[in-house]
């Protein structure tokens, strides 16, 4: 084992002294590559071959928010807080129309009812012309932690206020995402989790850039509990640094498994930090040569015509479950985590 694959280890073991929601929606950057270890051996980039391949021409990006109709990172209880959820949508959906931007709200029924009428009146726009609904579960539930009958309710549950409103539109609820992207952590859950959605009509969501949005999410929220202005700039300004640095790293990342460079499909949360940074969010993606596709036009590409059939306890974007798949040799090592004291600045007292 090389030197710093003993590193890489040790982030790991790290990890799992986080707390429970980090645990979860580390998306297997550093925890899946303990499952991987004989599998994936850590390597340099070849430098020369990635030159070749790099290119912006036909890139493409969908962009997606998980936890609607609202998310708080650190303070439990706050999704139903009207103010602050009508706020952080109008923003969004600002910005969105701006740039004339797809999107896909990936909905929470239980944080719906959390707001009462509010809820329903929040998810209306994401039903409407180039925006569209997506199922998230009922209660944001650990795939991993439930058996199939609870699964399914997960499933079905998620549908009572989005589905009649899809439908009462004319339009169809083409996708279902699950919460941490955990989507089978043995082989025979995963295989009733695919039952489950094609019963159900769904696809399954993808996703292939991470921002770990939530993390700095809870350092912002923490700078308002602090009434520290200074503060969420220095959040908002480090966010957004460490998305430019994610967008190149995952198109290197698919670029080096599947030999060119997919559409990308970002994942967010619809949070107060993504509200106010937006703009600069979209910005970012276009600056690189991206062009705003839907989450239907992303996953019509080839690399998503199979779901990947590799079974694990976290949640990896799409680029490491194919690496897995193509026994493909990756350096997840390169990948960087947010900076230290972001983490560090949300739990001071």
């Amino acid at each position: 084992m090389s030197k710093d694959l003993f590193g890489y280890l040790r982030t790991i073991m790290a990890s799992g002294r986080r707390s429970r929601r980090r645990k979860a929606e580390m998306n297997g950057r550093r925890c899946f590559a303990v499952g991987l270890i004989g599998l994936l051996v850590c390597s340099p980039v070849n430098a020369q071959a990635l030159v070749a391949k790099s290119t912006t021409a036909g890139r493409s990006v969908a962009i997606t928010f998980d936890d609607l109709p609202y998310v708080h990172a650190s303070e439990p209880g706050a999704e139903d807080a009207p103010d602050r959820a009508v706020a952080a949508n109008h923003a969004i959906l600002a910005a969105l129309a701006r740039y004339r931007v797809p999107a896909t709200g990936f909905v929470v029924e239980q944080r719906v009812r959390a707001l009462g009428l509010t809820g329903r009146d929040l998810l209306q726009p994401w039903n409407k012309g180039v925006l569209e609904l997506g199922n998230h579960s009922f209660s944001h539930a650990d795939s991993n932690t439930l058996d199939a009958d609870a699964i399914r309710r997960e499933i079905v549950g998620g549908e009572a206020t989005i589905r009649p409103m899809a439908e009462a539109a004319g339009r169809a609820l083409p996708f279902f995402r699950f919460p941490f992207n955990h989507v089978g952590d043995t082989i025979e859950k995963r295989r009733v989790i695919e039952a489950l959605l094609t019963e159900r009509s769904y696809r399954l969501a993808a996703s292939t850039i991470d921002t770990s949005d939530y993390i700095f999410d809870q350092a912002y929220e923490h700078a308002f509990t602090r009434k520290d202005k200074a503060m969420r700039k220095r959040v908002e300004d480090a966010y957004v640094a460490y998305s430019r640095r994610q967008i190149a790293y995952y198109a290197e990342l698919n670029r080096n498994v599947i030999g060119y460079e997919p559409p990308a499909i970002m994942l967010l949360h619809l949070n107060r930090l993504n509200a106010a940074t937006m703009t600069r969010l979209l910005k970012l993606f276009r600056e690189a040569g991206y062009r705003f596709v839907s989450l239907a036009e992303a996953q019509s590409d080839p690399a998503y015509a199979q779901s990947p059939r590799m079974a694990t306890q976290f949640g990896p974007m799409w680029g490491y479950r194919w690496a897995s798949e193509r026994r493909v040799k990756v350096d997840g090592s390169r990948e960087q985590e947010p900076p230290e004291w972001v983490a560090h600045y949300a739990k001071e007292k």
